[in-house]
């Protein structure tokens, strides 16, 4: 769908360059492929990973790392809505026409993977092999029972507000939803817990608004078609784009400096599994950067504002590709500070 250009007419009428035609599958079928590639990375991820690392993985850690990864793409399609719907109300003459909301279903999404997760949690995070093994009273016990039990609710309300009159009220829910994640990802026992949790939460959000309104944006663009607006909408959006790059990439060194001290980081990064995807990650962030800068260039300086959704859409796909290998991220152990 990403793939449609964006100065094309809707199916069945015509435009200043002819009548309109329906885009052919090869883009369709190339997005279904990265897509399937996408959930693949979760899945295979930890075997190859800690290959040759001495390190043991959770047991189920592929499929808790598809769930993670189907939790963050759920995340970030509400935030980045509710992002770009409020950008989009400040560009002069923009068209009242707005996508088809996805909240609802992304929230139906994230309810599901919260839910699985929660029932690992229940199990003493074991994969059940039965119902009847799982405790959800227990959940209430431990904190990251409660954790999880507030991911799940929250992602319940987050869908509930979504279908309602006033589905800017999802925020809130949606914020817990970060808040629980920040605060999972660092444990008590870690040495300065807040501040990591403080360092996730940052990342998280600034994550989800950068890829989720980028989705929405060019969602946007696609049903405004080649208007004024449009180039005026994604140059708001890149602006904040650039300031949530700077903050991303900040908060992930600090993050990764903080498990891997910097005279081990280097010895790190190829020994461990952690270390290993994280150069994956880093590598793919880096593409991302480089697409973004292309975009920005071409906005600013091509003929036609709107040649810049080129570079943005394979901006999207590598964007999936970089929540995918968080979701793994999340799944492995974490390094050893040596």
């Amino acid at each position: 769908m990403l793939g449609v250009s964006l100065t094309r007419s809707t199916p069945g009428t015509a435009d200043a360059h002819g009548p309109g035609r329906r885009p052919g599958p090869g883009r369709a079928v190339a997005v279904v492929v990265l897509v399937a590639l996408a959930a693949l990375i979760p899945l295979l991820g930890p075997s190859p990973a800690l290959h040759g690392t001495g390190e043991a993985a959770a047991p189920g850690s592929g499929g808790i790392a598809l769930l993670r990864t189907v939790l963050f793409a759920a995340l970030c399609v509400p935030v980045g809505e509710l992002f770009v719907d409020r950008l989009a109300r400040t560009v002069p003459g923009a068209p009242a026409r707005a996508p088809r909301s996805w909240s609802a279903p992304a929230a139906g999404a994230g309810f599901l993977a919260a839910l699985g997760l929660a029932s690992v949690v229940a199990t003493g995070n074991l994969v059940p092999a039965d119902p009847a093994q799982i405790d959800v009273g227990g959940l209430y016990a431990s904190r990251d029972g409660k954790l999880a039990l507030l991911e799940v609710n929250a992602f319940l309300v987050a869908g509930v507000c979504a279908l309602s009159r006033r589905p800017a009220t999802q925020v809130w829910p949606l914020a817990a939803v970060i808040v629980a994640e920040a605060l999972r990802a660092h444990p008590t026992t870690e040495h300065s817990p807040l501040t990591g949790s403080g360092l996730t939460l940052v990342h998280l959000v600034c994550a989800a608004l950068w890829t989720g309104g980028l989705l929405h944006a060019l969602r946007t663009l696609r049903l405004w078609g080649g208007t004024g607006p449009g180039a005026a909408l994604l140059g708001r959006y890149a602006r904040v784009a650039t300031l949530l790059l700077a903050a991303v990439t900040a908060t992930g060194v600090c993050s990764s400096l903080r498990r891997m001290p910097p005279e081990t980081i280097l010895e790190q990064l190829t020994a461990t599994a952690y270390g290993r995807v994280l150069l994956a990650k880093l590598i793919l962030v880096a593409t991302v950067a480089a697409l973004a800068l292309w975009a920005r260039i071409r906005l600013r300086r091509a003929a036609d504002p709107l040649s810049a959704c080129s570079p943005a859409r394979a901006e999207v796909v590598a964007l999936g590709l970089v929540v995918a290998v968080s979701g793994l991220l999340t799944a492995l152990p974490v390094p050893i500070r040596w």
